[in-house]
Parts: structure tokens; C-alpha cells; sequence
């Protein structure tokens, strides 16, 4: 249950639908609006990792020695852009257990609305490896391509990127900036207000995670 158009992937199976519609509701409290978001997370990793390379290995079963696949080559990395970012970063790890973290600290400057790194660590190894990076939101995509940059600096050449809305605008600055780098996203909503926030949306992300709206 997926729509894919020019580098976009839009996962709309009904579970991800009305968790959304859930986490969309203003009067929310803190603690569901973790929780679903951490559930969406989980489902949005299933498809992210939809065509992870396989490779056959014989194990041995209660029963007979067998040959079944397993996961190629190096885990991943899953880089989540703080603070938001991190809400996805659990229900993600539960599925892969064995991947390794990057942080990428960015906060909007409120005037120019351009992103201001403060925190940036990342594996040795992020060339070798495949990096998803995460954030809620795709609004007007200045972090998103920050943390990308930065990841490239570092020899990142196999990225995705993750979120819960995107904007049209943030889509198309994103796929303007990056064109290798493919989106996956729970619902694309339909444009920007004055201020930068996505419309329908859901509000600040990081606030509503954290409490601080």
C-alpha cells in the first residue's frame, strides 16, 4: 500500500493513516503522541528497507542443515535530526537492532528559517554503509538538506531520507538539493504557512514530543 512518484515513496497502508489522523488531534496528550510516533516509525522502517540486499547462508535447524537468507554486507545507520528525529528512533531500532546511530543536532533559526548545526557524530563508517535520515517533518527541507551535506562530507553515499508530513516545498527543495537521495513519508500535506509549518501538519513535532508546546 505505497504510492511512488519521482523519488518519493508515499506509505499509505491504513495502520499509518490513523495513527497520523491520531497524532494530528491538537488536544493529543505527550505521551500518545511518543507513542504513535515511535509505531509509525516502526511501520515506515518496514518500507525503507524494502530492498535491502540478501544474501544465503546454511544454518542449521532443529531438524536439518539448511540454506536461508540473511541480511548482505553492513548494517545500517539510522540518523535521526535532533531533536524530533529521535522519536522514530526506537521503534526503528527494534527492527534493526544491529544498526548503528547517528546524531545530527539542527534547530530552525526563527527569523531566517535556515538550519544552525550545534551536534554532529556519526560512525567511522558511514561510507560504507546505508544511512537513513529521519525527521517528522519535510516542511521547508533546510535541515533535512543540512544533515545531508554533512553526511556527504563524511563520504555518506547511499542515503534515504524519513518523515511523518511532508510539504511540497520541502519535497521539491530536497529533491533539488539531494536527487539521489530517495523520500519516504507517511502523508504529504498541502503547503506551507507564513511561518514554515506544514498545513493541515500537526503542529511543532519536537514541542509536542517533548511537551514544551
Amino acid at each position: 500500500m505505497t504510492t511512488i512518484q519521482d523519488g518519493v515513496t508515499v506509505v499509505d497502508h491504513p495502520l499509518v493513516r490513523h495513527k497520523l489522523t491520531l497524532m494530528r488531534e491538537k488536544d493529543r496528550s505527550t505521551k500518545s503522541f511518543r507513542q504513535l510516533l515511535n509505531e509509525i516509525g516502526m511501520l515506515l522502517c518496514y518500507e525503507v528497507t524494502r530492498d535491502l540486499p540478501i544474501e544465503m547462508i546454511e544454518i542449521e535447524t532443529p531438524l536439518t542443515k539448511s540454506m536461508q537468507p540473511i541480511i548482505a554486507g553492513k548494517k545500517m545507520v539510522f540518523a535521526p535530526i535532533l531533536r524530533a528525529g529521535v522519536g522514530f528512533l526506537d521503534g526503528m531500532l527494534e527492527l534493526v537492532p544491529a544498526a548503528r546511530v547517528a546524531h545530527i543536532g539542527l534547530y530552525r533559526d526563527p527569523d531566517t528559517l535556515q538550519a544552525v548545526e550545534y551536534y554532529f557524530k556519526a560512525p567511522s563508517d558511514v561510507a560504507d554503509r546505508m544511512i537513513v535520515v529521519m525527521d517528522p517533518m519535510l516542511a521547508t527541507a533546510n535541515s533535512a538538506v543540512a544533515a545531508i551535506d554533512r553526511l556527504k562530507e563524511r563520504g555518506a553515499k547511499d542515503l534515504r531520507f524519513v518523515c511523518l508530513l511532508a510539504a511540497p516545498e520541502g519535497i521539491a527543495r530536497l529533491r533539488a538539493a539531494h536527487p539521489d537521495v530517495l523520500i519516504w513519508t507517511a502523508a504529504i500535506d498541502e503547503c506551507l504557512n507564513d511561518h514554515g509549518y506544514i498545513v493541515p501538519g500537526l503542529g511543532d513535532a519536537g514541542d509536542r514530543m517533548f511537551g514544551t508546546r
